[in-house]
């Protein structure tokens, strides 16, 4: 990509140490951001490769580059920036965006690179993914020439039908932890962790286990035997759990164990979304007005800013709901409308000119971006009042009329739609619960049914792509209109019992 940006120089050079010069002065404290600029095709490049100029093949970034470029040539879409979770942040502008929407995106991308330094959840993230994106591509490329592109490609496609069956709890793995973990898989061949080779970690992890049980390919009575005493530490996890026990060869397991470090790289942006645009957002908007916006730049901004938070009929914007929390938690602490006195207030007259004259706005939603995730965010400071000033409802299709209508502004309900589509992303939670079911070493998956329903379309689908990694039955149990059903597939077909 190196041919197709170039860095800021003249007026977007004085602009960015202007705004870099404002986010400082407001407190924000990020890593060195590296801004390119390039054009809409390229920036629909990086966007459809997630942010990364070097990824490994795969038909699904052509077909959202596809999808990108179509929405940019007919008017339905533009993206304005991109800003990458690395050291030092990579943060590329489109080159044909007017001066006022460059201050914006700078401002903006400040806020993101504050937030990606401090937010805990991504406290364990690899900044140096760059490298190790390209260095990926690199493996994969030579698997495919190796291998041949459509067995390797294949491969790919089962395991990212899986790449959301993880842990939130690996985020927070720490170094000791790491230790402890990594010691209990060593074995006679500590050489093979140790060799100046390109293999990846993941495969040396897994040459080690498979050292552990005596051979690289075990047979099916020692993988039976493994299989029953195994206790299943992180059951979420799917991705490591086949990374340690299906009978994959070396390329398999090295190729799972690269999308699966990727899988944990994407997850604080998704855990976070509300949080993280909310974030930038609030300071994009608070630069622009109390610091570098022009007189005759005040209707353009004013123009694009309400583009950005406007609302969608199909989805919640993360830009206004992360932006309007922030503020309402400002006002909050500014004004001491929190705890047990305000909360137990029962004159209304009182509540609603309360003010306490804390001034601790601003250092909270620095310690509020710095500790929670989207689900905890809106749990704690989604308020009933917050709920009433923003005018939130929930809606559904009316088919007799064929328009959408409100179903409810009850508070909780609205709450609770919110959090059941944050928690886990709206799909259904899936743990491993046997890797040797009715031991026949059959591999056992139990729906934990929180709030949402496991689609059987879907599920099927992921059986199948699970049977060939696994290379035995594979089964999974859930509740549907409070009965216990099982799904299995054995390879020719599948079977639902209760």
């Amino acid at each position: 990509m190196g041919d197709r940006t170039r860095p800021l120089e003249g007026e977007l050079l004085r602009i960015r140490d202007e705004i870099h010069g404002y986010a400082l002065e407001f407190g924000l404290d990020f890593h060195p951001v590296r801004f390119e600029v390039c054009d809409y095709d390229t920036i629909n490049i990086l966007a459809a490769q997630g942010g990364f100029p070097n990824r490994y093949p795969h038909w699904r970034f052509g077909m959202d580059y596809d999808q990108l470029s179509k929405g940019y040539a007919y008017g339905l879409q533009k993206i304005y920036e991109m800003v990458i979770n690395t050291n030092p942040c990579y943060a590329y502008l489109l080159n044909a965006n007017h001066i006022v929407d460059q201050k914006i995106v700078m401002a903006h991308v400040y806020g993101h690179a504050d937030f990606f330094k401090n937010n805990a959840w991504f406290s364990n993230t690899d900044r140096n993914m760059m490298a190790v994106m390209a260095n990926h591509g690199t493996k994969i490329r030579r698997y495919m020439e190796r291998y041949g592109q459509n067995k390797v490609e294949e491969f790919i496609d089962r395991v990212l039908s899986i790449e959301n069956l993880i842990d939130v709890g690996v985020l927070f793995e720490t170094q000791e932890l790491r230790r402890l973990s990594d010691e209990r898989m060593k074995t006679v061949a500590t050489e093979i962790a140790n060799e100046s080779d390109d293999r990846s970690t993941a495969l040396k992890s897994f040459m080690r286990v498979k050292e552990r049980t005596g051979k690289m390919g075990p047979t099916p009575e020692v993988e039976l035997s493994d299989l029953r005493e195994k206790k299943i530490n992180t059951p979420r996890d799917v991705m490591f759990y086949l990374l340690e026990n299906a009978p994959l060869e070396e390329w398999e397991s090295d190729i799972l164990g690269i999308l699966r470090d990727e899988a944990y790289y994407f997850l604080p942006q998704r855990l976070t979304k509300i949080m993280n645009e909310g974030w930038a957002s609030y300071w994009h908007s608070h630069i622009m007005t109390n610091r570098a916006l022009k007189a005759s730049e005040i209707i353009d901004y004013a123009d694009h800013h309400a583009g950005v938070m406007a609302m969608s009929k199909q989805n919640i914007n993360p830009y206004k709901i992360g932006i309007e929390l922030y503020r309402d938690i400002e006002y909050r602490w500014n004004t001491g409308r929190f705890g047990k006195e305000y909360n137990e207030c029962e004159d209304m007259h009182l509540k609603d000119n309360w003010n306490k004259e804390l001034n601790l706005g601003r250092q909270k939603i620095f310690d509020v971006r710095k500790t929670h995730n989207d689900v905890s965010f809106i749990d704690e400071f989604f308020t009933p009042e917050f709920c009433e000033r923003q005018q939130l409802f929930t809606y559904k299709y009316n088919p007799r009329t064929g328009r959408s209508e409100i179903e409810t502004r009850d508070f909780q309900e609205i709450k609770n739609k919110l959090l059941t589509q944050l928690s886990n992303f709206g799909s259904p939670v899936i743990e491993v619960e046997s890797g040797n079911y009715q031991n026949r070493g059959e591999l056992l998956l139990r729906h934990k049914h929180l709030g949402v329903d496991l689609d059987f379309g879907y599920a099927s689908d992921t059986l199948r792509n699970l049977f060939a990694l696994w290379k035995r039955p594979v089964n999974i149990i859930s509740r549907q209109e409070d009965q216990t059903l099982t799904l299995s597939f054995d390879g020719r077909e599948f079977k639902q019992t209760k």
